[in-house]
């Protein structure tokens, strides 16, 4: 009995277990096969990524190599124009024919004359892998750039403004050796020196008038060229020379006929009729009146002054008038005589050379080129020999008061005033703010 029941309750555990064990096994077999079933769709979403990134990886690889078609690297190569080169010449370096050469020339005549280039200036070649020239560039001008594309089928030339800055700047010094020395160190540019010396030639002999810590003053407009960095110098706003408390300024002031021109403070024009000193730099070397002549050995009235300069130095004309005489002239060498009106004429002798395309009866303004300083005729060395006439006779240039130009009336004048009030109130903001 007792073993019956033993029996009994070992064969219902037995079918309980084998009971559970088959529920579980199942379960079990369910759960692999959901997974496997998951693990499908998150492979099959893998496969669709991995597709996707390997579609947009070929997308790139386009882009790319059209952006590489369209926008080519090319080697820039830069040339710096050297005595006796021509343009053609340059272009022969390159792998590059003649008709082509000739092509990129004539195209670029039509914007730049290339007889223009000057040594030292700055010529950039582009070049592919052989050598063969794709794109040049240089500047026109300070402001201005030429850019020309060579196809295998054309040439193409683009004149680029460069964009600019403006600028108002003011500065003041004392001269203790010459203006143009110590404008040189206190950092005045030599284009404003230049423009400045010219100013105020009208009125001072700046060999003999100028004395230790005169005082000198100068307000200017310049230009910064975005694209290089360079500097343009442009009009002087106003400029004041003062020797010994006695002043000297004038002021820009555009006019009511459309003229750009200097006045003082009453509205007096700055210019002469006639300049005392026609070229810049120079040193007085002789001076009108008796004199040993240093060539002939005696005593000679000498009828104009001298001034000592470099060979080469550029010799303005001393007004506007019209060429009587242009030539050798015996002792005088190379020499011009300009008739200003019916009473004053101005001589200029040993000159080395004179202005391209200058002749008899040519118009020429006060300021502008005639010649260079040089040595020929009877002369011991290079310097302008500078004579005014008056009235068919010759007269000390340094001793001479001239008549003053054009003087501000009225509405014109009150204008200027104020406009003279602005310009000044800049200046003094400039120098000390």
């Amino acid at each position: 009995m007792i073993l019956s029941l033993k029996i009994l309750i070992f064969s219902t555990l037995i079918i309980v277990g084998y009971y559970f064990f088959y529920s579980e096994y199942i379960k079990l077999n369910n759960y692999e096969f959901t997974e496997n079933k998951g693990n499908q769709l998150f492979d099959d979403v893998n496969i669709n990524i991995k597709n996707f990134e390997t579609t947009k990886q070929k997308d790139n690889k386009k882009n790319y190599a059209n952006t590489h078609e369209t926008d080519v690297s090319y080697d820039k190569i830069e040339i710096i124009v050297s005595k006796g080169d021509t343009f053609l010449s340059i272009l022969k370096e390159f792998n590059i024919s003649e008709k082509k050469s000739f092509e990129i020339i004539s195209e670029i005549e039509k914007l730049f004359d290339l007889r223009k280039l000057k040594v030292k200036n700055k010529i950039f070649f582009y070049v592919n892998t052989k050598n063969s020239i794709k794109k040049i560039e240089f500047n026109k001008n300070i402001n201005e750039k030429l850019i020309v594309s060579v196809n295998s089928n054309s040439v193409e030339i683009e004149n680029k403004i460069l964009k600019k800055t403006s600028y108002q700047t003011s500065k003041d010094f004392n001269i203790n050796n010459s203006l143009y020395s110590d404008g040189l160190k206190n950092n005045l540019p030599p284009d404003i020196l230049i423009k400045l010396i010219r100013l105020f030639s009208f009125d001072l002999d700046f060999q003999r008038d100028i004395k230790k810590n005169t005082l000198v003053s100068v307000s200017y407009e310049f230009d910064q060229i975005n694209d290089n960095d360079k500097l343009e110098y442009k009009d002087i706003l106003y400029a004041l020379i003062s020797i010994n408390g006695n002043k000297l300024e004038y002021f820009k002031f555009l006019t009511n006929d459309g003229f750009i021109d200097y006045f003082n403070k009453d509205g007096k024009n700055v210019k002469k009729s006639i300049l005392k000193t026609p070229l810049d730099g120079a040193r007085l070397s002789s001076n009108f009146g008796m004199r040993k002549h240093p060539i002939l050995g005696y005593n000679k009235m000498h009828k104009g002054v001298d001034f000592a300069a470099p060979t080469g130095t550029p010799i303005y004309a001393g007004g506007n008038g019209v060429i009587e005489y242009i030539g050798n002239n015996g002792g005088y060498g190379k020499y011009i005589r300009i008739r200003h009106n019916n009473e004053y004429k101005t001589a200029y002798g040993h000159m080395s050379g004179f202005k391209k395309d200058l002749s008899k009866g040519a118009r020429v303004n006060q300021g502008e080129i005639i010649g260079y300083v040089g040595s020929t005729g009877r002369s011991t060395g290079p310097h302008l020999h500078y004579e005014i006439i008056f009235q068919n006779k010759q007269i000390n240039p340094l001793k001479l008061k001239l008549p003053s130009g054009k003087v501000l009336k009225g509405d014109e004048l009150s204008k200027f005033q104020r406009e003279a009030k602005r310009i000044y109130a800049d200046h003094l903001n400039q120098l000390y703010e």
